[in-house]
C-alpha cells in the first residue's frame, strides 16, 4: 500500500513537471514503472494511455495562450501518425526494450537540464523534407517503446531554431498525444495488456498534467523541480542497463 502511495504521487509530480513544458510524461511514467518493478508487459500501453490526457490538457493550455503554429506540426505527423502505429505492432524482447528505454531515459535527463533562450526571436524557415523524416523516425520509436516522442522534438525544434519555447511546447504536445493515439490502435492489434491499476494511474496523472499545462504555459519558474525529475530519471536509466 506505502509502494503504491508513493508511485502514485511521483505519477503526479511527473505528470505535472512533463505537462509544464507540453509533454505527456511517458518517458517519465516508464522511468518509475521501473524504478518500482512494474512489468514490462504493461508500460507500453499504460504509458500510452497516461500521454493522450496528459499531452492533451497541455496542448489544450499551450493552444489557448495562442502558441500552437499548425504549419510547422503538419510534416511531423505525416511521418509519425504510420510509423508509430506500425512500431506499436513490433513486438520488442523485455530485455531490448529495457536498453532502448535507458537510452531515451538519458536524452530525457538532457532534455529537462537544459535551458533554452526563452528570448530567441529569430525565427528559421523549417524545411519539410526534414521534418517528414524526423517526424517518421519520433514515430517508428514512439510506438516501439510506448512514449510520444515530444522529449526528443522539442530539442530538435529549438537547435534547428524553427519555433520558441512556448511554441514548441504546443507542437510538441499535439505531436505526443498523436503518437500516442496511434501507438494505442497499434497495440489494439496486437495481445496488449493494461496495468489494472491504470484508472487510478490516469486521474492523478490528468489533475497533474492540469495543473502543470495551467503553470508552464504562463509564468512559474519551476527549475528545482526539473532538476529533481532529471536525477529520477537518471536513476532509472542506470537500472535499466544494469538489472
Amino acid at each position: 500500500m506505502e509502494l503504491n502511495i508513493l508511485f502514485l504521487f511521483a505519477l503526479f509530480i511527473v505528470a505535472f513537471m512533463y505537462a509544464s513544458v507540453g509533454h505527456g510524461g511517458a518517458s517519465g511514467y516508464l522511468a518509475l514503472m521501473a524504478l518500482f518493478g512494474i512489468s514490462t508487459i504493461f508500460m507500453r500501453a499504460s504509458a500510452l494511455t497516461l500521454n493522450l490526457f496528459v499531452a492533451g490538457v497541455s496542448f489544450y493550455a499551450y493552444y489557448k495562450g495562442g502558441y500552437f503554429k499548425r504549419k510547422l506540426l503538419l510534416p511531423f505527423i505525416i511521418g509519425s501518425i504510420p510509423m508509430a502505429f506500425i512500431g506499436a505492432r513490433i513486438f520488442i524482447d523485455p530485455q531490448i526494450f529495457k536498453y532502448i528505454l535507458g537510452v531515451f531515459l538519458i536524452v530525457a535527463v538532457a532534455r529537462m537540464v537544459y535551458t533554452p533562450n526563452k528570448n530567441q526571436q529569430q525565427i528559421i524557415p523549417f524545411n519539410f523534407i526534414i521534418a517528414l523524416i524526423i517526424g517518421a523516425l519520433l514515430g517508428f520509436f514512439s510506438g516501439l517503446i510506448g512514449i510520444g516522442g515530444g522529449i526528443i522534438l522539442s530539442p530538435i525544434l529549438l537547435l534547428l531554431g524553427w519555433a520558441n519555447v512556448k511554441e514548441t511546447a504546443a507542437i510538441s504536445a499535439l505531436f505526443i498525444f498523436l503518437n500516442s493515439a496511434a501507438g494505442i490502435f497499434g497495440l489494439l492489434t496486437t495481445d496488449i495488456s493494461f496495468s489494472p491499476q491504470l484508472m487510478s494511474w490516469v486521474i492523478v496523472a490528468l489533475v497533474g498534467g492540469i495543473l502543470g499545462a495551467y503553470s508552464g504555459s504562463y509564468r512559474f519558474s519551476l527549475v528545482r523541480l526539473r532538476y529533481l525529475l532529471a536525477f529520477v530519471l537518471l536513476l532509472a536509466s542506470i537500472k535499466l542497463f544494469w538489472i
